[in-house]
């Protein structure tokens, strides 16, 4: 059995770990808003994740396999949302750095963050193909298949908050960086057409 979490848990950093829009955005908000404001982002696409997972070992796989505009409506709602986002970040004022104190997140933006990450796991593509490929390696036909599932979904939430959390530490380290307002706006354009050189990407491999 430890080998079996060893090798979910290496298949769920392989799979969060890697640039995607989560990673991007959380990297984004770490850099201007600090560690501490990135983690309902962080938290949100992690929940969202985690339901992914649940869904495709739930059965989910069959209905996209029976109807495969499902799929590409939502890769296209997906694509919109990021476009959305980049254009965000990009035309995003510089802020000026300050402390991180215990009352600077509000419940307003915590809810705010939180929504953001569930969105942005939720209409990503890539999480519903790692999502796929590891409940048909993991999640086998059989008596202890919902044991497994439940397994499954706990190391890749575990994972995938760290390693979402990992690149919204890596924005907070460039924080100090990023207080010069020219170095701010070349940053979050960076971002920004990162996003957009993603969404291509998942276009072209659609198409």
């Amino acid at each position: 059995m430890q080998a079996v979490w060893v090798s979910m848990a290496v298949f769920a950093l392989a799979g969060s770990i890697s640039p995607g829009p989560v990673n991007v955005i959380a990297s984004a908000l770490g850099a201007t808003q600090g560690f501490v404001r990135a983690l309902p982002h962080v938290l949100g696409a992690t929940l969202s994740y985690c339901a992914v997972v649940w869904l495709m070992g739930n059965g989910l796989q069959v209905l996209l396999a029976l109807y495969p505009q499902i799929a590409q409506t939502t890769q296209y709602a997906g694509a919109v949302y990021l476009l959305y986002l980049a254009a965000r970040i990009a035309g995003a004022p510089p802020r000026v750095s300050g402390a991180e104190g215990p009352g600077v997140d509000t419940l307003s933006a915590w809810t705010q963050g939180l929504l953001q990450g569930v969105l942005t796991q939720s209409l990503n593509p890539k999480a519903w193909l790692v999502a796929l490929s590891g409940v048909s390696l993991f999640v086998p036909e059989g008596p202890d298949s919902a044991a497994r599932l439940v397994m499954f979904c706990a190391i890749s939430g575990v994972v995938c908050f760290v390693s979402v959390a990992a690149w919204a530490a890596l924005g907070r380290l460039i924080r100090r960086w990023l207080a010069h307002a020219p170095y701010q706006r070349l940053f979050n354009r960076a971002l920004a057409a990162l996003l957009v050189f993603t969404v291509y990407s998942m276009l072209a491999q659609a198409g």
